[in-house]
């Protein structure tokens, strides 16, 4: 053997022994070695999930985070109303807090789609697209929720951008600015009565006749905000930013931006499939602590609430990942 082969056989003896050989090892990776079973799994790693998760690794728990790396706000442009974050992209948010949630070395990260649950003997298991199982005794779904698009043309073109859903996410970045309302009734109303204070030319777009009380009505009115029952047919834009809204007469009218409140149904039906009930909105029922109608599974962030924010999203993935560690150290102790 010569000198340099000895070396060689050496340095990959001396790599082999110092490579860890714990959970940590995989961190990050999609390693059909995985280890399969963690004290919590936590299925979607964006924010909620992602809280949850620094919670628990600050408490030594061994996690996987299992996330599809489509996050529902991918097209929106900045991030608003977070505070040290403010105006930062959903990306750099998002990337920002992996890398500092994945420094805990108990923390696992995997780019994965979990499309099954099952609950056994105290254990849950949770099936990926690419066929990996994995095993825990406290489960997390911090999945969001998936808007239903509007058929009009281009209208999922400018979600996010200048078609929005909130005022205290986009209203200061579309202040001042001729603004529209798509939707009607109570919600509408809702929407105006906020929005009202941050453009002095506000219209309500109904897409047919209008829906509101006369105490309503008169409050509209008194507010200057004009009602435009006409079927909305496209929205005119260019990368995303509305320039006209085009009706079923052919008429046209310019807007700058416009709220929208859509439907929805939950991005995950894994929770439902393992028995966890959902409320009157169609929101994953949680009492104060997160917990869901079955014991050991939790929920956080917008899959659970109305309340759709990053910050809310990060400030109940930190409570549910301390309630988390509290459970598993009630059980452990």
């Amino acid at each position: 053997m010569t000198r340099r082969e000895m070396l060689k056989q050496i340095s990959m003896a001396a790599l082999a022994f110092t490579l860890p050989t714990s959970i940590n090892s995989f961190k990050n990776y999609n390693d059909m070695n995985t280890p399969k079973k963690f004290e919590a799994i936590i299925v979607g790693g964006s924010y909620s999930g992602l809280s949850a998760a620094m919670a628990l690794g600050r408490s030594l728990r061994n996690v996987l985070i299992i996330d599809s790396g489509l996050p529902c706000n991918r097209q929106t442009p900045h991030s608003q109303n977070f505070i040290t974050q403010d105006g930062a992209t959903p990306k750099e948010i998002s990337q920002k807090a992996k890398s500092q949630v994945l420094k805990y070395n108990t923390v696992n990260f995997i780019e994965e789609i979990a499309i099954k649950g099952k609950q056994a003997n105290n254990t849950f298991h949770i099936l990926t697209a690419s066929g990996k199982e994995f095993e825990t005794k406290k489960l997390i779904f911090a999945t969001g929720i998936k808007d239903i698009m509007s058929s009009i043309k281009g209208f999922s073109d400018c979600w996010g951008i200048s078609v929005v859903h909130c005022p205290y996410c986009h209203g200061y970045e579309i202040k001042n600015k001729k603004t529209g309302i798509i939707a009607n009734g109570e919600m509408a109303f809702h929407l105006a009565s906020l929005v009202n204070n941050l453009t002095d030319d506000l219209g309500i777009l109904t897409r047919g006749k209008a829906i509101f009380d006369p105490e309503q009505m008169a409050k509209l009115n008194k507010n200057n905000i004009r009602i435009i029952e006409k079927e909305i047919t496209e929205i005119e834009h260019e990368n995303g930013y509305i320039k006209n809204v085009i009706f079923n007469d052919n008429s046209r009218e310019p807007f700058e931006a416009t709220y929208a409140p859509l439907p929805f149904k939950q991005h995950s039906d894994i929770p439902e499939l393992l028995g966890c009930e959902l409320n009157e909105q169609g929101y994953i029922q949680v009492d104060t602590m997160y917990r869901t109608t079955i014991e050991g599974v939790f929920a956080c962030g917008d899959n659970c609430s109305r309340m759709r924010s990053v910050a809310n999203a990060v400030a109940s993935g930190n409570i549910v990942g301390a309630v988390v560690n509290m459970e598993l150290t009630n059980e452990q102790f």
